[in-house]
Parts: C-alpha cells; sequence; structure tokens
C-alpha cells in the first residue's frame, strides 16, 4: 500500500522508528495507553488532570510531558460495520505508531435509514438523538473504549460544513448535472463520502432557513447544534482517549447551501467563541478547537486578535531552539516575501536556462521576462477573509485551546502561482508556506497549532476524487470533466513519487515551523464487513449479482485514499528514504 510508504517516509522524516527516535517527545506510548475501562461510568471522586492533554507554551502536553503527535483521518470510522472492524482498524493504525485519528462525532439524517449507523435525525424543524445500542451513540461509546485500548486519541469533530444535496440552489447553474442527492437512488451509499453525514446545511434545510450562513445567527438552529453538542461531549468528558473537541469541519461563510452576503469574519468568529464557552463549561477536561482551512485576514475587524507587545527581554535561544522573533501578518509583509521568493525562483530559472529563452530582444537589450513584470494579483482568497474565515481572531478566543489548518492544494489556492515553478513546484512551495505562517500563528498567539488534515490527489487516484462541496467524481470513467479544460490531454492529479516529496518536505515543514501535530488524510483499510446500503457495502458484479456480505470491503475513497492504488515501492527505496530522512541524517 502506498500509504504504508509514505507514512515510512512521514516517520523517518521526523525521527521516529518503532525502535529508536532522536527526539522522545515524538515517539512515545500513548499514556493512556492501558486496559480499557467503561467510558461512561460514573466520574471518580478526584480527576488527575494530568492525564488529559492539556497546552502548555504552545506545546501539546500530558502526564507533565510534551506530546507531539502524528495522525490520520478516518471520518468513517464510527459508520463501519462491526465493533471487530472498528477494533481492527485501529489496532492496524496504531501499529504505524499513530497516536491520533481525527473522525466525524455525528452523523445526521433526514429520514431514518434502513441500515448503517446514525445519530441524530434532523427532520421539520425538530431533532432527536439515536441512542439504539447498534446503530446509535452507544456504538461511539465502544469506539472511544477501544481507542483507549490501542493508545490512541481521538480528534472529534462535532459538525461538517458541507452537505450538498441536489435541492440546494447552486451559484453557476451548469455546475447542476454534477450534483446530485447522495442519500437516495444512486450507486453511492450512504456515509461513503466525506461530506454525506449531515452537518450544518443538515440543519439549515430541516429548520426551513434559506442561507447557510443562518447555521452561525439563527438562535433556533444555534441551540438545536448545542443540544446535540452538550450531549455528545458530556458523554466523553471523562475519557482520557479524546484529545480534543473540534467544533466543525472547515466552518465557512459559503457552502452547499447559498451564503448570505452579510456573513463575513466576525460572524464565523462570533459563533467559534459562542461555541467553545458552551464546550468548556460542559466539558472543563478537553481542548477545544476550531477545525477550519486555516484562511486569515489582515485587513478584517478583529475581536479577539490583539496588536503584538515587544516581547521582555532575555537570554539568547539556544541553537536547535524554536525561533523566538514573533512578527505580526501584514499585508505589506506577505506581498515582500512572495516578491523575494519569486526574485529567487526566477535567478535559478535563469541559471539554468539558455540566454535566448530568457526575454526578448528588442534594439539590442533583453526585456523583462514574465515574473519581472508580474502584476500586484493581491494576497488571494487565503488570505482576504472571503471565506469568512479569519483563523487568528478564532485561535485568539480565550476558550479555543489551539489553532488547526489544513492543505487542500487539489481544492484550494493558498497563494498565486510562480511562473518560473512548474505546476508541481508551485504547489510544493504553496504548501511549504503555508505551513510556515501557520507555525508564525502558533508563535504570535502563544497556542499550538496542528495541521489536521493535508492531501495531494494522484494521478492513478483520480477517478475516485469527489471535491468537497459535491458528490460526484469528475474525472470519473462515466462523467465529464469539470476541473480542467482538457482533461483528457492533462491528467489530473501529481504523480506518486510527487505526492511522497510533497508529504515528505511538508511534514519536515511542519516541524522546522515548530507545529504542535500533524494529520494525514486520510487513512485506507480493506478487509472490512460489507453490509447493503452502507458505507461499506458488496460489490455489484459485472452482471448485477450481490455477492454474499463478506468481509471483502473496502473504507470509503473521496480521492485521498491510498488503499488498492498503485504499485508497491520496493524495499531498497523505503530503505533510501530512511536513510535519507533517518534520525543520524
Amino acid at each position: 500500500m502506498f500509504f504504508q510508504f509514505w507514512l515510512g517516509l512521514l516517520l523517518v522524516a521526523v525521527g521516529v522508528s518503532a525502535t529508536s527516535s532522536k527526539d522522545p517527545r515524538w515517539q512515545q506510548d500513548p499514556p493512556h495507553k492501558r486496559d480499557p475501562t467503561p467510558t461512561t461510568a460514573p466520574a471518580a471522586p478526584t480527576i488527575d488532570k494530568s492525564q488529559f492533554v492539556s497546552t502548555q507554551d504552545g506545546s501539546f502536553h500530558v502526564n507533565n510531558s510534551e506530546f507531539k503527535f502524528i495522525g490520520t483521518n478516518a471520518y468513517w470510522l464510527s459508520a463501519l460495520n462491526s465493533d471487530e472492524d472498528i477494533d481492527h482498524v485501529l489496532g492496524n493504525i496504531s501499529q504505524f505508531n499513530i497516536t491520533v485519528v481525527r473522525t466525524w462525532a455525528f452523523n445526521d439524517v433526514s429520514t431514518i435509514p434502513e441500515n448503517g449507523t446514525w445519530f441524530q435525525l434532523v427532520a421539520n424543524g425538530t431533532t432527536s438523538v439515536n441512542l439504539n445500542e447498534t446503530t446509535g451513540l452507544p456504538k461511539l461509546d465502544r469506539m472511544v473504549a477501544m481507542a483507549e485500548k490501542h493508545g490512541i486519541y481521538l480528534l472529534f469533530s462535532l459538525t461538517n460544513n458541507w452537505n450538498p444535496i441536489a435541492s440546494d440552489p447552486i451559484a453557476n447553474s451548469t455546475n447542476a448535472i454534477f450534483r446530485r442527492d447522495v442519500l437516495t437512488n444512486n450507486s453511492l451509499p450512504r456515509n461513503t463520502l466525506s461530506n454525506d453525514y449531515g452537518g450544518m446545511d443538515a440543519y439549515v434545510r430541516a429548520f426551513g432557513a434559506d442561507t447557510h450562513d443562518a447555521f452561525y445567527t439563527n438562535e433556533t438552529i444555534i441551540q438545536a447544534f448545542e443540544n446535540y453538542t452538550t450531549q455528545i461531549v458530556q458523554r466523553y468528558v471523562n475519557s482520557t482517549s479524546v484529545l480534543a473537541w473540534e467544533i466543525a469541519n472547515d466552518p465557512r461563510c459559503n457552502s452547499s447551501v447559498a451564503a448570505n452576503a452579510s456573513c463575513n469574519t466576525n460572524t464565523i468568529t462570533n459563533w467559534h467563541n459562542r461555541i467553545a464557552n458552551l464546550v468548556k463549561s460542559k466539558d472543563p477536561n478537553h481542548l477545544v478547537s476550531s477545525g477550519t482551512q486555516g484562511f486569515q485576514c489582515m485587513d478584517c475587524l478583529k475581536l479577539f486578535d490583539k496588536p503584538l507587545a515587544p516581547p521582555p527581554p532575555g537570554p539568547s535561544a539556544a541553537p536547535n531552539a524554536r525561533r523566538s522573533k514573533v512578527v505580526p501578518l501584514t499585508k505589506k509583509a506577505l506581498l515582500q516575501e512572495r516578491k523575494e521568493a519569486w526574485k529567487l525562483s526566477r535567478a535559478l530559472k535563469l541559471r539554468s536556462e539558455p540566454r535566448s529563452a530568457q526575454g526578448v530582444q528588442v534594439r539590442g537589450k533583453w526585456t523583462s521576462t514574465l515574473t519581472r513584470r508580474q502584476d500586484d494579483v493581491g494576497v488571494g482568497s487565503a488570505f482576504d477573509g472571503s471565506s469568512g474565515v479569519d483563523s487568528d481572531d478564532i485561535l485568539s478566543i480565550p476558550n479555543i485551546s489551539f489553532g488547526s489548518f489544513q492543505l487542500f492544494p487539489d481544492q484550494n489556492q493558498y497563494a498565486p502561482d510562480d511562473p518560473s515553478l512548474s505546476a508541481f513546484n508551485n504547489t510544493l512551495q504553496a504548501g511549504l508556506q503555508w505551513i510556515q505562517k501557520h507555525g508564525e500563528s502558533s508563535q504570535r498567539t502563544g497556542k499550538p497549532v496542528a495541521l489536521t488534515g493535508f492531501g495531494l490527489v494522484t494521478q492513478d487516484s483520480a477517478p475516485f476524487f469527489v471535491p468537497f462541496n459535491s458528490t460526484v467524481a469528475p474525472f470519473a470513467a462515466d462523467q465529464i470533466g469539470n476541473f480542467t479544460t482538457n482533461s483528457s490531454i492533462t491528467p489530473f492529479g501529481v504523480t506518486q513519487e510527487q505526492q511522497n516529496d510533497a508529504y515528505t518536505q511538508w511534514l519536515q515543514q511542519g516541524i522546522l515551523s515548530g507545529l504542535a501535530g500533524m494529520i494525514q488524510y486520510q487513512w485506507g483499510q480493506g478487509n472490512l464487513t460489507a453490509m447493503n446500503g452502507t458505507a461499506i457495502s458488496p460489490v455489484i458484479t459485472e452482471n448485477g449479482i450481490q455477492p454474499v456480505q463478506d468481509q471483502n470491503g473496502v473504507s470509503p475513497n473521496d480521492g485521498y485514499s491510498s488503499v488498492g492504488v498503485g504499485q508497491v515501492p520496493t524495499e531498497g527505496t523505503l530503505q533510501a528514504a530512511a536513510q535519507q530522512f533517518g534520525p543520524d541524517a
């Protein structure tokens, strides 16, 4: 499996192996790894707070030691068809020294399904929680206990920004053919896609609202979400296998349902403050994070983020210590950084190209190349607040314990392309700079920041790729590609070697930038129990016959899973990577 290969690169990149580590903070048995105890048992008279993950000086701590982690995403974990499968997946994950799994703690439906897991019915302006032992919240209880058994922390997300269905208003009507209802009459079973677990727009539709941002402003909808949130966080208030509560996956103004033009960064920040205060009031033992993509805004009105005070004088830092210099994020500084980076890449390109390719000769003089004449294209959507997200302002909320951001260059642009670089190198550099910027956010606020999801789609995985706000794979054999102008000539995605290169460099940059944790998207798992109408369904044969249910199912794949994709690299390739990135390199 390619996942195993790049994960090997990941572990050696951070100096982790099954037997040794240069930095013990990145390789340790999780402190809660012990015989599992019932997660719903009454609270003990006294609670040892040190057993819960906390924050201190910009880092995670547990049992009075710093805790850095490598993690993976398995949003579908609670949707598996048997407890044995959940246990099997968590056991496999733990064997790779992965200590954090990010997953959904919600599963909203508008009608009760015949098969599969669901946690909450959201319909006709009402909500009700499913307490069935097999399909409801008790299944989540058992998952928490199994995570404790395998020494894994769970990062629970409480809702999702994305939930597209065919009836949603779509700004560009020509895209209507690329959206369908994933709940009925289609070949994708429920819970197959990460955006098919309900979420914000499920509430918006059920309560008759017209815009996505009603989820953040409509008092009735907010209280409905708060009611569900309260039940979840109180249920696991004493569980040491819960790392933190993530308020939402990728919250922002725009989504599947159209947004109101009045939605802005203050809308999203105020909502985060309210929900963070609620969660902390119900569960003081666990950390709280946002879950945004990490978009920033330098010119937006701040509610919590205050101007930086000059650092107090002190002794010089050790040579290998994190940088102590903290600088504010400004438009001028960002544009200057990009200008310098572009000048450097242009100079490198000029040295590698023949003179005839460096410009056009006019009257004996060489004119400027495109890079030098590049107009100011602004800071870009990742920094202008157009998404309604100001991650620095959100991170400054008192009850937000740590920052989180994501990196998906296939679906978001983090910086304008440098004409001197190839498409892949633009992707690589944008990711490196994005990680660096969030490391600086941690330094400015004194709070930890974690990369909670990163991924690149390979050319082999392109047929399975489904964007977060879609229900159709645009590059599947039966679809017309709508992500490139000529997908039959230019394949979508990177090569497997490019993905390995990008992941390794991004992980190394995360360590250099002082990130507290990094979580890949997403884990892939085979040999799972298949059941009709669920996320793990039997494969229908060419003659339309449904095979007998058995353990042949594969976990959901929206283009980022590596199960069954490509060829397994040779042992020599893995050894070469270990020698290059190992602890003694």
